[in-house]
């Protein structure tokens, strides 16, 4: 009747009594006010978030969990499916109706209570009901096949959607090389919750703790759903956003009534019965005629539930009185079968954290040294008690140069039992500015935990010579070198920066525009100005001090952050003078000498200092 009736609904049946019967059974029930997809299951997208339900369909991208694959359509009884005025069932397709349409697997309802659990402890404010999650495991895989799954919660066999070739529905290329759903060319939607391998590659889960996030396993992908379900700050005790996540899910207004009525059914009363022995659901979307049953081959589904035989009518008795009544035959004693339990699971220590509380620890250090004290956080869950096994992952701006070790930017530690994580040793660059370091959880949404931290200038209170060598120099010549101490408070200060400067006067801290240089730059000009850094041993050498061209007097400062500071007294002597010839005392001019004019015998004319007049003429 229920396989039926929902045919009928989706062909659009006008009957009034079909009609007010639909309304009693799915009240407030309505899809939001969004514009549906033109067809349903006809645009699948690849889903990477949880997307806003109300967004047109289009392509990859929009927002659907399953790419929009196809669903099971079945509804659930009415209180009364044989009420006055309906219309024939014909054919009569046998179907079991009541409490075993109630009847979820144990292991299948165990694992939706668990996300239940899961999710309203991490984010308390979605509350997320397991009831949902039933509704869209029935739609989607008919409770994982029935409950055909394993004592871990994996399905006995994969459950896989059709291709998503574009032929009949969306068209999404292989997200996965074939991983989840063993397709490398297409993707297919995979597990009792159906999700597509690019979902599942943003939401999987590890809810069972075996170290694995698998799709098929009912815990991980009902534990994914339910975090999927409650993305965007969603509020399911709104209307409004209970029927966004559920489209959300498959941009379908048929989806959104059939999962509500499952839901709301399932909210009225429920049942555990064995694994694998749930109703399995009949009719499916892409399916939808009257009497076609599923294939089993096709795309993974469940067979559908064979028609009970119908008993043979019993023979009329003899007339004939026995002398002795025979003694009824008393029927064998059996042990009453036993749902089998679900192993208990865990939650994730990741999916009970409500956040991060940041440390109290003053975070400063100085340029290029280690801060003293480390970077923590605690989390927490929504009772405020720590959580220990937690992934936190720490993380540096782009702003600064500070380190974790190796050089990292960002590194990954575990809460310990008192729900601490401890970054590593955090190293400072050579920048002095504050930074702030940000703790979040791996694949939670929560709001991360900020921690200030800041880089200062090394210092020095006191800059002094060492040596005392005269500091006087010829134009154009070079001083002896000059070696400067750092301390800070009596101590040695290392890495200092030093600012040297070469001024005209004591009392003047502007660059001489003619006194010593401190080097020359790529283009030969004269520098006057430069920085340097104390050594390990607090030290600091100027090496190449030359004298300008203009005599004086002039001043080396030298200034560090920390107030120290040292002035030292640069001379540029006067250049030497040549002295004038003496005059003679006489007063008269030195007589011009004479040349021999005789040639000697080399034919080179010698000078005589005197020449004597010639005897005669």
């Amino acid at each position: 009747m229920a396989a039926q009736f929902g045919r009928r609904l989706r062909r659009g049946a006008t009957s009034g009594a079909i009609v007010a019967a639909a309304v009693a059974a799915l009240a407030a029930s309505q899809g939001p006010g969004a514009i549906p997809p033109p067809t349903d299951n006809l645009s699948g997208d690849s889903a990477i978030g949880a997307g806003d339900a109300t967004e047109p369909a289009g392509g990859i991208g929009d927002g659907s969990a399953t790419g929009d694959s196809p669903y099971y359509t079945d509804l659930p009884p009415l209180n009364t499916p044989n009420r006055p005025g309906a219309l024939p069932t014909a054919p009569q397709v046998p179907i079991v109706t009541g409490p075993a349409e109630a009847g979820i697997p144990a292991t299948v309802l165990a694992a939706y209570r668990r996300a239940e659990a899961s999710v309203r402890a991490s984010d308390p404010s979605c509350n997320l009901p397991w009831q949902l999650l039933a509704g869209i495991g029935k739609v989607e895989s008919g409770q994982a096949r029935g409950g055909r799954v394993d004592g871990n919660g994996t399905t006995l066999s994969p459950i896989l959607g059709p291709v998503l070739n574009g032929v009949g529905f969306a068209n999404i290329s292989d997200t996965d090389d074939g991983a989840f759903d063993g397709d490398a060319t297409h993707d297919r939607a995979v597990g009792p919750m159906q999700f597509i391998p690019s979902t599942w590659a943003t939401w999987g889960q590890d809810a069972n703790g075996d170290g694995k996030k698998d799709p098929n396993n009912i815990y991980d992908a009902a534990q994914a759903a339910g975090m999927y379900l409650c993305a965007g700050g969603r509020n399911l005790a709104i209307k409004a956003d209970l029927d966004r996540a559920i489209l959300s899910y498959n941009r379908s207004t048929e989806y959104l009534t059939t999962v509500l009525s499952w839901f709301e059914y399932y909210g009225r009363g429920t049942h555990t019965v064995p694994d694998g022995t749930g109703l399995l659901p009949v009719d499916r979307s892409d399916r939808p005629a009257p009497g076609r049953p599923l294939r089993p081959t096709e795309s993974g589904s469940p067979s559908p539930t064979p028609a009970p035989e119908r008993p043979s009518p019993r023979p009329t008795p003899s007339p004939t009185v026995p002398s002795k009544p025979a003694e009824p035959a008393k029927p064998p004693v059996t042990e009453p079968s036993r749902p089998p339990v679900a192993k208990p699971v865990e939650v994730p220590p990741t999916l009970r954290v409500s956040r991060l509380k940041a440390g109290t620890a003053v975070l400063t250090t100085v340029t290029e040294s280690t801060f003293a004290e480390a970077a923590t956080v605690t989390a927490v869950d929504a009772s405020g008690r720590p959580v220990a096994g937690v992934s936190v992952r720490f993380e540096l701006p782009a702003t600064t140069d500070a380190r974790f070790p190796a050089g990292a930017t960002t590194v990954t530690v575990t809460t310990g039992a008192d729900g601490v994580a401890e970054a590593p040793a955090l190293r400072a660059g050579e920048k002095a500015e504050p930074f702030t370091v940000r703790a979040t959880v791996p694949g939670r949404s929560l709001p991360a935990a900020e921690l200030k931290a800041t880089v200062e200038v090394r210092k020095a209170g006191a800059l002094a010579r060492v040596g005392d060598a005269d500091l006087t120099a010829a134009p154009g010549a070079g001083y002896a070198d000059v070696t400067v101490e750092a301390r800070l408070d009596g101590a040695l200060a290392a890495g200092v920066t030093v600012t040297a400067v070469v001024t005209d006067a004591e009392d003047s801290a502007e660059q001489s525009a003619d006194g010593p240089s401190l080097g020359k730059d790529a283009a030969g000009n004269p520098i006057r100005t430069k920085v340097l850094k104390t050594d390990d041993r607090g030290r600091v050498s100027i090496k190449d001090l030359v004298a300008g061209e203009k005599a004086g007097s002039y001043v080396l400062l030298l200034t560090a952050p920390g107030g120290g500071t040292a002035k030292l007294t640069l001379t540029v002597s006067a250049p030497a003078t040549t002295p004038p010839a003496s005059p003679d005392p006489t007063g008269s001019p030195d007589p011009a000498p004479t040349a021999d004019p005789s040639p000697t015998a080399s034919g080179s004319a010698s000078a005589s200092p005197t020449a004597s007049p010639s005897p005669s003429a």
